[in-house]
Parts: C-alpha cells; structure tokens; sequence
C-alpha cells in the first residue's frame, strides 16, 4: 500500500491557486490511472486504485493546508505504512516554475502543510516538490501562493502534472531519482530570467488558510 497524498485548500475560492497544486496532482493522477470514484473518509477526499499491481490510496486532505498533517496521519495509521510509503505532493516556492523535485526527510521549509505532516508522521516521507517560483518579496508570498496560475503558466503546468502521472511507476517502485529525471524529461522547466520569475512569469508559498 502507497499513500499519495496531494496539499491543497478546500473549497472553489482556491482551487486554481498556485498552492492548491499538490491537489491538481492528485487529480491527474486518479485520471491517468483511472482510479475509483472519489469518496470521503481520513478528512479527506479519497480515492484508491492501483499503478502497475501496487494499491494506491489518493487523498485531498479538506482540513486546509496547516492541517493537513491530521488527515494523513489518520490515514497512515489505519494502513499501518511507514513514512517511507507516503509520497505528498506540494507547491515549493524554493523552486522555479515548473521545476520538479524529490526529496526525502528534511525540515519544513516554511511550508506549513509538510510541516504539519512532520508532526504527524516524523520527517522521513517523500516529498515531490512542484516548483512555483518566489515573487521576490517575502511580504508578497502569502498573495502569491493563494492568487491563480496565469494563462501565461499553463502549458508548463499542464506538462507537469500530465508528466507527474505518467511516470509514476518509477515513484510507485520506490525509485524516486529516476521518477524525477523522467518527469524532467517529459515536461523541462521553462526558462525564466530572475527578472520574469521574480515578478510572476510563473511564480509562490505559504502556510496557505
């Protein structure tokens, strides 16, 4: 059993926010693979199928990015998976439009929902950091992160979260390094000088609400 856990904020206000990518992920994910109806449960949105033979359990904690550490929580201790079977999805400011990393244990990084999860589950999840890009200004982090992709950003966006799903296998087999050159393969980050980064040529995050 995997858990894939995407962050995000509940609710229509937020769901095209640049924080709200951990959740666009999850949802590609459940397309491509064609997973069951989604249902509620672990306060969450769920949804459970299978990538290549291997069970997989979607969630979308609802309880708001600086809780979602409760919901996965839940989760993992009714499955009885340790942290390494966990995989979350979220935005990373830290990151430039469109980049994509895997990483696992470290610390929060300002990012109140993986801090959340470490309260829960210790730090030794893996991480799939989605790149958004910093606005410059760290006063204007928080707008940034719950403001929407721009029309300008999608097909870069779209490439990603289709190649986040399509190469999940590599992930689903433990193989985080060759899960992360395959989605950088399939979608390249576009190129951005800082200038166009730094004003939101594709560009956040916070704790989110």
């Amino acid at each position: 059993m995997l858990i894939i856990a995407g962050l995000g904020n509940p609710g229509t206000r937020y769901e095209k926010n640049r924080h709200n990518i951990g959740f666009m992920a999850v949802d590609e994910i459940a397309r491509r693979w064609r997973f069951g109806s989604p249902r509620a449960k672990f306060q969450s949105v769920i949804a459970e199928g299978e990538v290549e033979g291997t069970k997989v359990l979607l969630m979308k904690p609802q309880t708001f990015m600086n809780e979602s550490g409760r919901a996965v929580g839940e989760a993992a201790r009714f499955y009885k998976v340790d942290p390494a079977s966990v995989i979350v999805f979220h935005d990373e400011i830290d990151l430039a439009p469109g980049r994509f990393r895997m990483k696992t244990g470290g610390g929060a990084a300002g990012q109140n929902g993986v801090r959340s999860l470490i309260s829960q589950l210790g730090p030794d999840f893996r991480r799939a950091r989605m790149g958004v890009g910093h606005p410059g200004d760290p006063k204007r982090v928080h707008g940034h992160v719950l403001s929407d992709f721009h029309k300008a950003e999608q097909p870069w966006l779209e490439a990603l979260l289709t190649a986040c799903a399509d190469a999940l296998p590599f992930a689903v087999r433990g193989e985080d390094d060759r899960y992360q050159g395959e989605v950088l393969r399939l979608a390249p980050a576009p190129k951005f000088s800082p200038r166009q980064a730094a004003q939101g040529g594709g560009t956040g995050q916070t704790s989110g609400e």
